[in-house]
C-alpha cells in the first residue's frame, strides 16, 4: 500500500528506515524465543529496545515532514500519508505491548513504562493504555484505581485548602483596606477642622488688631486735647495779662483777674 502512496524524497527515506527497523524488530523477537540464556535475552531485548526508541524518533520525524508538505499535497494524498503514519504507529504499539509481555515472562519486576504515545503528541492513547491494563492482573487494577483516586482526592482538598486560605486573606486585606480608608477620611476631616479654625483665628486676629489700632488713635487723639487744655491753664495762671490767649469757654478767669474786675465796678458806682 506504501508503495502506491506519492511521497517526496524525504518521507521516502524516513518510511524506508522505519520499515528497516520494524523487520529488524520482528527478526529480532523470533531470535528472542530461541535464547535460553537469561542474560542473553535481557541484552536482546535491550537492543530490541534501543530500535523501537528509533522507530519512534523516526515516526515524529515522519509526521513533522508530513505537517511540512501538507500545504503541497492533495487532501487524498494527505489521507492516504496520515492512514499510513497511523499504520505504523499500531504497529510500533505492537511491538511495545510484545516487549512486555516477553518483560514479565521473563520475571523482571521492574518493567520499564516505554510510552510510545501517539507517535508525535508523547501523551499515552488509549489503545496504549488498554494494552498497559491487559498485562496487569484484577488486583493490581484495582490498586492502581484507588491510589489514583487517593491522589485525585489530595489534589482536591489541597485545592480546597488555597481557595479558602485565598479567601480569608482576601477578606482580611478588605478589611484592612477599609479601615486604612476610614481613617484617613477622620484625618482629612480634622484637617478640614484646623483648617477652618486657623481661618477663623486669624480673622479674629486681624479685627482684633484693628480695633486695637482705631481705641489707640482714639485714646491719643483726647491725650493730645486734655494735653492742650492743661497747657493753656497753665499758660493762663502764669501770664494772666497776656491778651494773646484766649479764655477757654466755661473756665473762671484768675482770682487777679476777678479782683481789678470788682475795683472797675466800685468806681463805676461811685460816679
Amino acid at each position: 500500500m506504501a508503495s502506491n502512496i506519492p511521497m517526496s524524497p524525504q518521507l521516502e527515506q524516513i518510511h524506508g528506515e522505519i520499515r528497516d527497523h520494524f523487520r529488524a524488530l520482528a527478526n529480532g523477537f523470533q531470535k528472542l524465543d530461541k535464547i535460553k540464556d537469561s542474560s542473553r535475552q535481557s541484552k536482546q531485548m535491550e537492543e530490541l529496545t534501543d530500535k523501537m526508541r528509533e522507530c519512534k524518533r523516526l515516526v515524529k520525524e515522519f509526521d513533522r515532514e508530513l505537517k511540512d508538505e501538507e500545504a503541497r499535497n492533495s487532501p487524498q494524498v494527505n489521507k492516504q500519508l496520515n492512514d499510513e503514519k497511523q499504520s505504523m504507529i499500531k504497529e510500533l504499539n505492537s511491538y511495545v505491548a510484545l516487549r512486555k509481555t516477553y518483560m514479565s515472562t521473563l520475571g523482571n519486576k521492574k518493567v520499564e513504562l516505554f510510552d510510545m504515545g501517539a507517535g508525535v503528541s508523547g501523551e499515552p492513547t488509549a489503545e496504549d493504555n488498554v494494552q498497559v491494563a491487559s498485562s496487569m492482573s484484577n488486583q493490581e487494577l484495582v490498586d492502581a484505581g484507588m491510589k489514583r483516586m487517593d491522589e485525585t482526592d489530595q489534589a482536591i482538598e489541597r485545592s480546597k485548602q488555597v481557595v479558602e486560605q485565598t479567601l480569608e486573606v482576601g477578606t482580611q486585606t478588605a478589611a484592612t483596606l477599609k479601615g486604612q480608608t476610614d481613617q484617613m477620611g477622620r484625618v482629612v476631616n480634622h484637617l478640614d477642622t484646623i483648617q477652618f479654625s486657623i481661618k477663623k483665628a486669624s480673622q479674629l486676629v486681624k479685627e482684633i488688631g484693628r480695633q486695637v489700632a482705631t481705641d489707640k488713635c482714639i485714646m491719643m487723639f483726647l491725650f493730645l486735647i486734655v494735653c492742650g487744655v492743661v497747657a493753656i491753664i497753665i499758660v493762663k495762671i502764669v501770664h494772666p495779662n497776656n491778651k494773646d490767649i484766649r479764655d477757654i469757654p466755661g473756665l473762671a478767669p484768675p482770682a487777679q483777674s476777678r479782683k481789678l474786675l470788682y475795683l472797675r465796678n466800685q468806681e463805676y458806682m461811685g460816679k
